[in-house]
């Protein structure tokens, strides 16, 4: 922070002000003294004691700031060692909180706050803040105060600090020295600020001392801090366009859920009262994305993963996700990036990116080494840290590189990004709920095969979605009737609202143009329904009922116990049942998730179950299907094979058993030659068993 000369007449009045307002708190500091060593104070608790000073704080912060703090070293406190305390501020006025796009030269100079999230962040170096230097010639100390970021040397060795007062060479003592922690992080604009694919901005902010090391990537900050210039280099000359930078003052973090999503009481009454519609449900639905078509059932799915179940943290430690993960499989054409991209504008603390364009780094989070760390090692968060309490939408999910779609995994299940690299090891948050959406790899969906074989993606990470749902583009007459009228309709209603607003004629009117759009307008306003799930989440924790309990438990059991062969799901879909009827439960702002609400959770599992968990030769539910790529008929089978080949092998003077003799075998225990053919195919390809060059099979 740049020092400035002592002014008596204003340390004197921030000493009478401390010792009338803040003599217990500085006390306190005294006993905890150096762990603790900051005295933050509310900006309206100094402005109603003494609105000059306050005055002061704004618009000439450094000397202001400068002057308490030597102030503070003026207040007689019964400490063992004398306090060098910093003086810091916080909830400063709304005239002074900038968007950081907003920020502009007529800032510089004064005292600001900026919201954001923290994008990266440096390792905590020391920092020169009085430098000794020993004169070579006489041996004597100067001691220089640094105020930039160039080391500042003495041109001769001062008398004034006891030296020869020749010119002389200079060694710098590091033990004489002394030192302050500084870190530099970078802070981007909220995304949800940014509307029409705008590119965020970032301004780089300087923290020192007690500051440093108490943010992560991700976190969301109020940094209140003094603006300032920073010179350009193009190699030696400084260039006249200078850089924008801050210095922290204090740190507000946004702990509370949605903080950044302003809610006023007018707001709360209208959500009160419309969460008190019996067909809140139905209206919800109508506003996901009202210009797409059809798809009950996946905008149903939406709209609870908008709002979300309970996080509970364990005892013992362990954190359940209430964070509900869905996937979006379809033929082309069917809306899915549309749906993606309306839901990410929708949902508070969005972020939306393609899974082509993205790497690990880009979605999760990386070690960088960058010009912002000055060629050191920056810890630089990702989609996914940075959707952190929020909805991150990821299209082509299945496009991404192998190495990258690992990365997803620890992402997904435990909610945490773990970096190693380069010596840095650190764990961030990623409490996201994923949308994803994913294209089959012929071109369209079929629903004979298993969705493993249609998706590149392994199971392992296929299962850790709650919802996958198949989006099937099937002729039907009726169906493809009302959605040519529907698209139709809406290009219609668009036209006419254009026409209207370039063309002054009375060709149309605005009420065909309502008449038009009457069918794709939203039930509720995106921003009334951003503030309703933000208010939803903020303030609506409900509690399963024994009744519900007991629903979901009687289906579980029931439905496992009724498949004697297959699982037809396992307690990761039951943990799904609990956060889709808590997510129900919360879209009616109710403190209790009721019966009706498990049926609801039931019926959209159920659906997904029906579409992609269905093993399609016996009509039974089987979760392996998802969770390890084979059904349990395929898996029974691949083992069957197995033993005949064993047995064939065994009898055959060459250990091996022909194709013919294998499928001969297979049809007398009542198996299709087709089928065969796959299951020696896929046993090959794991490696179970392997192909000799005359075309015959042996066991690995």
């Amino acid at each position: 922070m740049v020092r400035l000369m002592k002014d008596e007449s204003l340390t004197a009045s921030w000493q009478g002000f401390f010792e009338d307002q803040c003599k217990s708190e500085i006390e306190t500091l005294a006993t905890e003294y150096p762990e603790k060593r900051s005295l933050l104070l509310d900006y309206w608790d100094i402005d109603k004691a003494d609105p000059k000073l306050a005055e002061l704080l704004l618009h000439q912060p450094y000397k202001t700031f400068f002057n308490a703090e030597e102030a503070l070293k003026l207040i007689d406190v019964s400490a063992e060692q004398k306090l060098q305390l910093h003086f810091r501020v916080k909830n400063i006025p709304e005239s002074q909180k900038v968007l950081i796009r907003k920020i502009r030269a007529n800032r510089l100079g004064t005292f600001i706050a900026v919201e954001g999230l923290v994008k990266k962040i440096t390792e905590v170096r020391p920092k020169l803040q009085v430098a000794a230097f020993q004169c070579q010639k006489c041996g004597a100390v100067m001691r220089i105060e640094q105020d930039e970021d160039i080391l500042k040397e003495p041109s001769e060795c001062y008398e004034d600090q006891g030296g020869c007062g020749r010119v002389s060479s200079f060694k710098l003592s590091t033990t004489l020295s002394s030192f302050i922690d500084s870190q530099k992080i970078e802070i981007q604009e909220n995304p949800e600020g940014l509307r029409g694919g705008a590119q965020p901005e970032r301004i780089s902010v300087y923290l020192e001392d007690d500051l440093v090391g108490r943010v992560a990537p991700g976190d969301r900050v109020i940094v209140n801090g003094i603006l300032h210039s920073m010179a350009r280099h193009r190699g030696a000359f400084r260039l006249t366009s200078f850089d924008k930078t801050m210095d922290a003052v204090s740190i507000e973090s946004q702990e509370y859920a949605f903080e950044e999503v302003e809610v006023t009481k007018e707001d709360e009454k209208k959500i009160l009262k419309t969460s008190k519609d019996s067909l809140i449900y139905e209206k919800m639905r109508q506003s996901i994305a009202p210009t797409i078509y059809g798809l009950d059932i996946e905008k149903d799915a939406l709209v609870l993963q908008l709002f979300g179940g309970i996080a509970k943290e364990m005892p013992d430690g362990t954190r359940t996700r209430g964070d509900i993960h869905a996937l979006l499989v379809g033929d082309p054409g069917t809306a899915k990036s549309q749906m993606l991209s309306y839901m990410s504008k929708l949902a508070p603390r969005s972020v939306y990116a393609s899974g082509k364009a993205s790497s690990a780094a880009g979605l999760t989070a990386a070690a960088v080494r960058d010009e912002f760390g000055e060629g050191q090692w920056t810890l630089e968060a990702g989609a996914l840290v940075l959707a952190d309490k929020g909805l991150a939408c990821i299209d082509e999910i299945d496009k991404m590189e192998e190495t990258d779609r690992s990365s997803l995994h620890q992402a997904m299940e435990q909610q945490e990004i773990s970096v190693a690299k380069a010596g840095i090891n650190a764990t961030l948050k990623s409490r996201c709920a994923v949308l994803a959406a994913a294209n089959p790899k012929l071109g369209r969906f079929d629903e004979f095969m298993p969705i493993h074989e249609q998706i590149n993606m392994p199971p392992a990470l296929l299962s850790r979605f709650d919802l996958i749902f198949s989006i099937l583009d099937k002729p039907n007459r009726k169906t493809d009737t009302d959605l040519a009228s529907h698209i139709l309709q809406s290009h219609k209603g668009g036209e006419i609202h254009e026409h209207l607003k370039k063309i002054s004629d009375e060709l149309y009117s605005k009420d065909q143009e309502t008449k038009f759009m009457k069918h794709v307008q939203p039930v509720f306003d995106p921003e009334f329904l951003r503030k309703y799930v933000a208010y939803a989440k903020r303030n609506v924790f409900p509690v399963l009922t024994d009744d519900a309990l007991e629903i979901l438990q009687n289906y579980y059991v029931d439905f496992r116990s009724s498949s004697k062969e297959s699982v037809p799901f396992t307690p990761r879909q039951l943990e799904a049942f609990v956060r889709l009827a808590e997510s129900s439960a919360r879209i009616r702002l109710s403190q209790e998730a009721n019966v009706d609400d498990a049926k609801r959770a039931i019926s959209i599992i159920d659906q997904y179950l029906r579409r992609v968990g269905m093993d399609r030769e016996t009509g039974r539910f089987d979760i392996d299907i998802i969770a390890t790529g084979i059904s349990h008929s395929q898996h029974e089978r691949m083992r069957l094979l197995l033993d005949i080949i064993q047995r064939l092998c065994a009898e055959s003077s060459d250990n091996s058993a022909t194709r013919a003799d294998i499928i001969s075998e297979a049809e007398i225990q009542g198996i299709e030659s087709r089928k065969v053919e796959e299951a020696l195919d896929r046993l090959s390809r794991d490696g179970q068993i392997y192909k000799t060059p005359q075309g015959k099979y042996g066991i690995t």
